[in-house]
């Protein structure tokens, strides 16, 4: 048994009974748990002498989304870092890799705007808000977002929670520190390694603690659904049915667009591409995670659908470092949707925000799981919705988070189907 072997399973058995049920079956038997409890708690029509009991069973998920918004800037700004650091981006093949990455999400995002504009799942059932929320018109100034993106101070952005002014600050950093990288490498040097692994140690630590506040999430499921049945019976969740199916419609078709792309751009016939595909689709739903399905996607790439192993490493190992049109394509909807139900209306000018947020918070966040929770705090705040109305997005998160990660390793497939031309591998060996 090899070393990581033996620390897992130690890590295993030394765990408790419920770390070792898996996430999914823990959520699903908060909700079931949680449905008993608003039942009997009154269903719609609850005992006001219980009203305190109630109010208090919210307490979990609002110390949830309080972690997740203190994770948000940390985890952006380390995320970049590390990928800007760790990756290897080769010259040519990176710039066009770069132009692919940025129009599928920009894609993404389009799609999931379109469905929930037309669809508007958040009309379809009805929400008791607790807080009044006007959010501000805005009208498109392509010159005020230019002037906001640039910070007053380093620090700034980490307090405010402003998504393209961190954005602007890790990427001017990660490009720099990298070039730096590039120079000692060349001139045999190997100074630039401090601080590789200081990013790395940070990076791991600041997804260490979202892997706890994740392990939280079963009971602020729990809490929440167990307030929203008592207070309001099931009538709000007739609009998270609605949202469920508008997110898995605009999935789809982006999942279209990218079979689309593959058949007018690559050699690769799209039945094939799926049907090579299917094991590392299953692995993203199954495990919720890019980086669990990286070496998946890999080996399907170069066996199955028979890419050049350099196109295949491009999409599936560099690209997946930036990658994320799933999550991103979620997120732009959720923020649609929370401003629907709660009856305001977001300008054409704030959905641009939330297309540059969602593309900007959806960086580097590819390879941890759950990863689009703590991100979404960023896209509410930049609009300036009540990030407490993710509360109830998490009670269907866990599903559409499998979803999203199948959309985004198939994004990494089409990105090296893309690469590897309308040539196939056979022909170049011939």
């Amino acid at each position: 048994m090899s070393q990581t072997e033996s620390t897992t399973s130690a890590k295993t058995k030394a765990s408790p009974w419920w770390g070792r049920i898996p996430l999914t079956l823990q959520i699903l038997i908060a909700l079931v748990a949680a449905v008993s409890v608003g039942i009997a708690l009154g269903a719609g029509n609850p005992n006001p002498s219980n009203a305190t009991l109630i109010n208090n069973l919210a307490i979990p998920a609002e110390l949830v989304l309080k972690a997740l918004r203190a994770l948000a800037t940390p985890l952006i700004l380390v995320a970049v870092l590390h990928t800007l650091m760790t990756t290897n981006i080769p010259g040519t093949a990176g710039r066009r890799l770069a132009v692919l990455l940025l129009t599928n999400t920009t894609v993404a995002i389009l799609v999931g705007l379109l469905v929930a504009n037309v669809l508007r799942p958040g009309t379809w059932g009805n929400v008791a808000t607790s807080t009044t929320t006007e959010i501000t018109t805005q009208s498109v100034d392509p010159w005020g977002i230019l002037k906001d993106a640039v910070p007053e101070a380093v620090l700034k952005p980490l307090v405010d929670n402003n998504v393209i002014q961190l954005i602007v600050i890790a990427l001017s950093f990660g490009i720099v520190l990298r070039a730096l990288k590039s120079e000692q490498i060349a001139q045999g040097k190997k100074g630039y390694q401090p601080i590789e692994d200081v990013i790395g140690i940070l990076f791991e630590a600041v997804a260490r603690i979202l892997n706890w506040v994740i392990a939280l999430v079963p009971f602020a499921v729990f809490g929440i659904v167990a307030k929203t049945v008592a207070m309001q019976g099931f009538a709000p969740f007739k609009s998270l049915g609605a949202f469920i199916v508008s997110v898995l419609l605009a999935l789809v078709l982006q999942a279209c667009y990218y079979l689309t792309r593959v058949k007018f751009g690559s050699w690769v016939h799209p039945l094939k591409f799926l049907a090579g595909g299917s094991d590392a689709f299953l692995t993203a739903f199954s495990t919720s995670s890019s980086a669990a399905a990286m070496p998946v996607t890999f080996e399907v790439l170069q066996t199955k659908v028979g890419l050049r192993e350099s196109s295949a490493a491009l999409g599936s190992l560099v690209g997946a470092n930036f990658n994320n049109d799933g999550t991103a394509l979620y997120e732009a909807m959720s923020a649609l949707y929370i401003s629907q139900l709660i009856g305001q209306h977001l300008s054409l000018g704030q959905q641009l925000i939330v297309i540059l947020t969602s593309i900007f918070a959806s960086v580097g966040a590819a390879n941890i799981p759950n990863a689009g929770l703590v991100t979404m705090t960023l896209v509410f705040t930049s609009v300036g919705l009540p990030t407490q109305y993710i509360a109830l997005l998490v009670t269907v998160d866990w599903f559409l988070d499998r979803c999203r990660t199948a959309i985004n390793v198939m994004g990494d497939m089409t990105v090296s189907a893309l690469l590897d031309g309308k040539k196939p591998r056979s022909l170049d060996e011939a």
